[in-house]
């Protein structure tokens, strides 16, 4: 197989400081592991509306089709508040993901022992967490029609439609139950088949994909009943697949278990190309934070570890994932910490790019 293709996107904010992190990491396996990348860099977000007027050029969006995988960083800022909504930073995001059709967004929540302390929840609740939320990304009550406000009986009426297709349910499912065949073969399906039709729909198809998987331990929960979970015992789940409107508010329950916002990575996957590999965009969940942008404070283990999901789901680089995961977990052990990660009055943080450094030294290590 040919060398495998990124195309880079750094875009806002703290997005070109954290990337530039990502790329050491990229530089460091193609000199230590034989692992090389054909990198291709250009503009997302407001860094593309100020250089074309546009988010996302059809340029930049013809070679995200072609490459194997995206790394995107992070978009958005106040300087382009006042813009139209059709060029807001966001609209490249959007396209990007609707153009590439990347139905299953991956959102891990990984707590390191060393950032235990961190969560909000007690130690023992979350030490030692590692679970998977797999959401629909292109459907659902997001995108359904009709939609919009219209007027009725003289008053304002807000209109949203939740609706699946079978094809469309079938699908993520089917993520799903592979990723969680390459994890502990546990899965949950979250709705609310006990009062809507498209929950009802959903179970029955996850229902039906779950016969192909026999070794896959297949449970449903209501969504309700699955947030109250996540905060009481969230170590009882592995991987979650869930509609796009219980996907976004569950995983951003999910994400604060972890602690920080700076370390949380993401994936965004499409059907197989042709040679294989799925498409696919990683980025980190964080935004811009265009307040701490080009001052060093940025962490950036978040975005190397969007990568190290590209060398997993991407790349069928497992045990390099895990190499590069370990990196990050042995630093953290050693009490490394950007300013997000601080605990202790008088510490003093490391800078994104001693951030990267460490891990890149940790790295070095694993040899």
């Amino acid at each position: 197989m040919s060398t495998p293709s990124l195309l880079i996107l750094p875009g806002d904010g703290i997005g070109p400081e954290v990337m530039a992190e990502v790329v050491k990491i990229i530089d460091w396996y193609g000199e230590n592991r034989g692992l090389t990348f054909d990198v291709t860099m250009d503009l997302v977000g407001g860094a593309a509306y100020d250089a074309h007027g546009v988010p996302l050029s059809d340029e930049t969006m013809a070679k995200a089709q072609e490459v194997d995988a995206v790394l995107l960083g992070a978009v958005g800022g106040p300087k382009y508040d006042t813009l139209d909504f059709s060029v807001k930073p966001e609209r490249g995001l959007l396209r990007l993901r609707k153009e590439m059709d990347l139905f299953a967004n991956l959102r891990p929540a990984q707590c390191f022992d060393a950032l235990a302390d961190f969560s909000s929840l007690k130690k023992d609740v979350v030490a030692g967490l590692d679970i998977m939320i797999v959401r629909e990304l292109t459907s659902g009550i997001y995108f359904g029609e009709p939609r919009g406000i219209i007027t009725e009986n003289n008053e304002r009426v807000g209109i949203n439609t939740q609706r699946y297709t079978e094809s469309e349910i079938e699908r993520v499912a089917r993520s799903s139950f592979e990723l969680a065949m390459r994890r502990n073969r546990k899965l949950c399906s979250m709705e609310k088949a006990n009062v809507m039709e498209s929950g009802i729909l959903w179970r029955e198809v996850v229902t039906e994909v779950g016969k192909d998987y026999p070794d896959v331990a297949l449970s449903h929960m209501y969504a309700d009943a699955g947030a109250m979970q996540l905060c009481r015992w969230p170590k009882q789940f592995d991987v979650i697949v869930t509609d796009n409107l219980f996907g976004d508010l569950l995983s951003d329950a999910a994400a604060m278990l972890t602690g920080s916002l700076g370390m949380l990575p993401s994936a965004s996957l499409g059907a197989p190309m042709a040679n294989g590999r799925p498409k696919a965009m990683y980025e980190p969940v964080h935004g811009s934070a265009p307040d701490i942008a080009g001052q060093g404070k940025a962490n950036p283990i978040a975005c190397i570890l969007s990568f190290a999901m590209a060398l997993r789901y991407s790349f069928d680089e497992g045990e390099e994932a895990t190499r590069l995961e370990k990196a990050i977990e042995k630093v953290l052990a050693d009490g490394v910490r950007t300013a997000d990660l601080l605990g202790e009055e008088g510490a003093t943080p490391v800078s994104t790019s001693e951030m990267g450094d460490k891990i890149v030294a940790a790295l070095d290590a694993s040899l």
